[in-house]
């Protein structure tokens, strides 16, 4: 007996020690000072950053989180405010004592723990007694109730994520030749000019609108916006055939944008033959785009890689797991959390085909479009759908500034050569049923790419500080993006910098947190007058 309740006492402990810890899978190289924290139902791993107007911010592998202070398990507010104040001992004056109150701190799981230890040490003492298998079972179920308390294993998606914005960068690296990336506070923009150079466009499409693909000036302030700070919405939008039927729900990492599944006129576009080989089609603005999820970008990005993000922040996947393992089961919105609770969609074969309602807070215009928004420009009318018409090739001409269409139509093949120039003169050519034409149309001048991408310099920035003034060194294309800010202990902003130099005149001696935008790096200054 004696032997029997030590050995149900060393189990206990070993239980309790293990019962409430839940896995978590982390991509890469772990941090050493990652921790496992615990915001209300969420579970989350990472390590402290900062915390700022009762927000703690927690740095992962690919990103940073906020969560509300108040909303940390005890034991975890417990850990924030030792950091914060052994960070105020090392910045108190050398002259100044300072006496901390010995105060004992019981983490919450420990209750839980005696319970368990309590119930087996109980059914120890009885187990010689006439009714022990009956109190054996009932500790068996509240004890075995408890375990499945501890391995909840299900990762509710986090209320709201703060994305890094070279974790959404590196997505688009692949194709950073077509796209040009930048972001501030809010958003983080994609430019592009909106024609898919990596596989043929058009081709395969049996119901055409007769458009054809043109460059679009998707760029500046006309370029597309991903939300940084998504937030799961408390009533979700559906992507339907009312809701958000014109323009564009995400972006893919190539620069073309994905548009609903469903026309403006309600039809499923993929079964009604609309689309090429490769989910895309032109619109009444000769603008191309696709309409389903573009999987085929996995020719060149990895799985562990979005191939698209959607407009309320989230990435886009496809059947597999950014781990490369088996696509997990869906929810309602065609997506679901990982196991660090972010939410991301995944892109499938079938209707939805990639997002079936927003997971995220979005907003839609009194015509239920979709906004923030970039605009596609035409150069000529729209025109109406010529039945029976089969696409069979789209051929860029010897100087890449136009293309070459062919198809078939009751049984005989026409065409359609068009170019433009750089000053936004297009030219349309026509060889069809109706006989030999050609039209021109005047627009704008067209846009081009810029060689280097922002990010990319970003990435290179370092700063300096003599004990007076901080300056950030940094390619000058970027200098009109810079913005420092800078936080004391307590993660309250104390100064904020447009441009490259902060001046610390005025501060006290303490340390200080120096965050600089746009890649949001943070950095420890310790300052002397």
């Amino acid at each position: 007996m004696k032997h029997f309740t030590i050995s149900l006492f060393a189990f206990a402990i070993v239980l309790s020690s293990n019962i409430f810890a839940h896995n978590t899978h982390k991509h890469g190289q772990v941090n050493v000072h990652d921790r496992q924290w615990k915001s209300g139902n969420h579970h989350i791993s990472g390590a402290l950053s900062f915390m700022k107007d009762g927000m703690v911010y927690i740095e992962r592998n690919h990103d940073m989180i906020s969560v509300p202070y108040q909303t940390l398990s005890k034991k975890d507010r417990i850990f924030v405010d030792q950091r914060y104040e052994a960070i105020r001992l090392i910045n108190l004056p050398r002259n100044q004592e300072f006496v901390q109150p010995i105060q004992q701190h019981i983490p919450q799981d420990i209750p839980l723990a005696l319970v368990l230890l309590g119930i087996a040490l109980f059914s120890g003492l009885l187990i010689a007694k006439p009714y022990a298998p009956r109190v054996a079972m009932m500790s068996g179920i509240a004890l075995f109730g408890l375990i499945g308390y501890g391995f909840n294993n299900g990762y509710e998606a986090l209320t709201m994520v703060e994305t890094n914005p070279l974790t959404i960068d590196s997505a688009f690296t692949p194709f950073k030749s077509e796209v040009v990336t930048s972001w501030d506070k809010t958003y983080f923009r994609v430019g592009s000019i909106g024609i898919a150079k990596t596989h043929e466009m058009m081709k395969g499409i049996r119901s055409w609108q007769q458009q054809v693909p043109i460059p679009q000036c998707y760029l500046n302030a006309n370029a597309w916006s991903i939300p940084l700070n998504p937030v799961m919405a408390q009533n979700s939008i559906p992507v339907d055939q009312k809701h958000f039927t014109r323009g564009a729900i995400a972006i893919a990492i190539n620069g073309i944008p994905i548009f609903n599944p469903y026309t403006n006129t309600g039809i499923d576009a993929f079964l009604d033959g609309q689309l090429d080989d490769f989910g895309g089609h032109s619109g009444r603005a000769d603008d191309y785009h696709y309409h389903i999820a573009p999987v085929h970008l996995y020719a060149f990005t990895s799985t562990s890689k979005p191939i698209a993000y959607a407009f309320d922040g989230f990435a886009i996947y496809g059947a597999l797991e950014p781990d490369g393992s088996a696509m997990n089961t869906l929810d309602s919105h065609h997506g679901h959390a990982d196991a660090s609770g972010v939410y991301h969609y995944h892109g499938t074969n079938s209707a939805p085909y990639m997002i079936a309602s927003f997971a995220g807070q979005v907003t839609e215009d009194s015509t239920y479009q979709l906004i923030p928004q970039a605009a596609a420009k035409g150069v000529r009318p729209a025109l109406t759908p010529l039945k029976g018409a089969t696409l069979t090739a789209l051929t860029p001409n010897g100087t890449n500034s136009g293309y070459g269409l062919k198809y078939t139509l009751n049984g005989q093949t026409y065409s359609l050569d068009y170019s433009w120039t750089p000053q936004g003169n297009y030219t349309y050519v026509f060889n069809d049923q109706n006989g030999n034409r050609t039209n021109t149309y005047k627009g704008n001048p067209i846009c081009t790419i810029p060689t280097s991408s922002v990010q990319e310099e970003v990435v290179q920035s370092h700063y300096t500080y003599d004990g007076q003034t901080i300056q950030v060194q940094m390619n000058s294309d970027m200098q009109s993006l810079l913005a420092l800010h800078l936080y004391d202990m307590q993660g309250r902003l104390i100064r904020e910098q447009q441009g490259d130099i902060m001046h610390m005149n005025g501060l006290n001696t303490g340390l200080y947190f120096l965050n600089i935008l746009p890649y949001n790096s943070m950095h420890a200054i310790m300052h002397k007058p």
